[in-house]
């Protein structure tokens, strides 16, 4: 892609040298010698070291942004088109303790301060007010390069939300169809038929295994049959791919086994513009392999319908709440609260069961059937990894 892509590392070394024995033995004519005690024992074979996290303690906070670049590959998958803009846009953020993972959708058409940027080159742009994906799109075209481009949105992140951003990575078409790929797809209950002739997207309802060229049609989607044309809905419709694919990667134990894990970043970092080494990311997410689909976590920021343009959206004052929590990295979403239709705890309830009276033939006691638990609506409601399922 174009731009320069910050700091890529692209090899780990796992492994420690072996050791070197060596004797010599000589019969016959020749004196035998013994250099046993007089050279230095070489270091006995270890076994490989766990990948190091860089940031071991401390929260982490990346930006990622789908870029709509149309160059090279990516115009042969979306289309030619001048300019970049940024139309995917979530703040993944990583627990101090590794136990959660919690990402939020940032609306493109949402009505946010634009500070003033700093490009590669040294220049800086005007602040003013306009559409989150403005950002981008200005420091791509004052700045002509992706450095500055994901620097102005990262920079207007920080102005509105006070959240301090630790990375971040720019997914192009193509990167996005090398990571899913590189998992071998991902299974997905769709839940209508869809068919969306600016994407190609063509699907029936039902379970399919979507592979890199129709999940990226299914994420980009947003006209046609079964679709509403709202970046809402759409961002809805990632969050819900985004969780499968979480799944997909827990599923096949990709975090606990670090050469695969090294394996499948590798190809899923070919397309990625990143200030991340490949040995940060995967130390990174190394550091994950413990963590619970029920603390993997996604939601869209809290908006509303701007008052100055009903096409376009302001973020509500709940906003405010979830990007002070995760700037001090407190669970996004506050404490969480009981689920009511939980069973209950052990000793909660310790009346005796009921008994069927003497000689037999009585009436067992009326069991009410369980309550299922309320259907999240991805892009609308938060939700966790646990909340989907690839059945329908």
């Amino acid at each position: 892609m174009r731009g320069v892509a910050l700091a890529a590392t692209t090899v780990l070394v796992f492994g420690a040298a072996g050791g070197v024995a060596m004797a010599a033995r000589l019969t016959g004519n020749v004196d035998q010698i013994d250099v046993a005690d007089l050279v230095a024992a070489a270091p006995s074979p270890t076994e490989p070291a766990d990948p190091a996290d860089a940031r071991a303690g401390e929260p982490v906070n990346v930006l990622v942004l789908g870029s709509d670049q149309r160059d090279g590959e990516n115009g042969v998958i979306g289309g030619d088109e001048g300019g970049m803009r940024s139309d995917t846009t979530i703040l993944l953020h990583v627990s101090a303790d590794r136990t959660r993972v919690e990402m939020v959708s940032i609306p493109r058409d949402s009505l946010v301060e634009i500070p003033s940027c700093t490009m590669t080159d040294g220049s800086t742009t005007k602040p003013f007010d306009g559409m989150f994906n403005e950002a981008f799109a200005t420091g791509w075209k004052t700045g002509q390069d992706v450095d500055s481009a994901a620097a102005c949105a990262m920079s207007t992140v920080v102005h509105n939300t006070g959240v301090p951003l630790t990375h971040v990575v720019v997914v192009d078409f193509a990167g996005f169809q090398s990571m899913i790929n590189a998992v071998g797809g991902v299974e997905m209950c769709i839940e209508n038929d869809i068919k969306d002739r600016y994407t190609g997207l063509d699907i029936t309802a039902g379970v399919h295994r979507l592979d890199g060229v129709t999940a990226l049609q299914y994420a980009r989607a947003r006209h046609g049959t079964g679709l509403d044309g709202s970046d809402i809905k759409r961002a809805g419709r990632q969050q819900r791919l985004i969780a499968n694919l979480a799944n997909e990667v827990l599923s096949k134990n990709l975090l606990t086994d670090a050469p695969q894990l090294l394996q499948f970043l590798s190809a899923a970092t070919q397309s990625l513009t990143t200030n991340i080494s490949v040995s940060d990311l995967t130390g990174l997410a190394f550091s994950l392999r413990g963590i619970d689909r029920e603390n993997i976590a996604l939601t869209t920021v809290p908006w509303a319908p701007a008052r100055s343009d009903a096409n376009r959206v302001e973020w509500t004052p709940e906003a405010d709440e979830l990007w002070a929590n995760i700037a001090a990295d407190r669970p996004m979403l506050g404490a969480p609260t009981p689920d009511p239709t939980a069973a209950p705890q052990a000793g909660a309830a310790d009346e005796p069961a009921a008994t069927a009276p003497a000689g037999g033939g009585g009436v067992p006691p009326a069991v009410d059937p369980p309550v299922p638990a309320p259907t999240k609506t991805p892009g609308q409601e938060p939700f966790t990894a646990a909340d989907v399922s690839s059945t329908c």
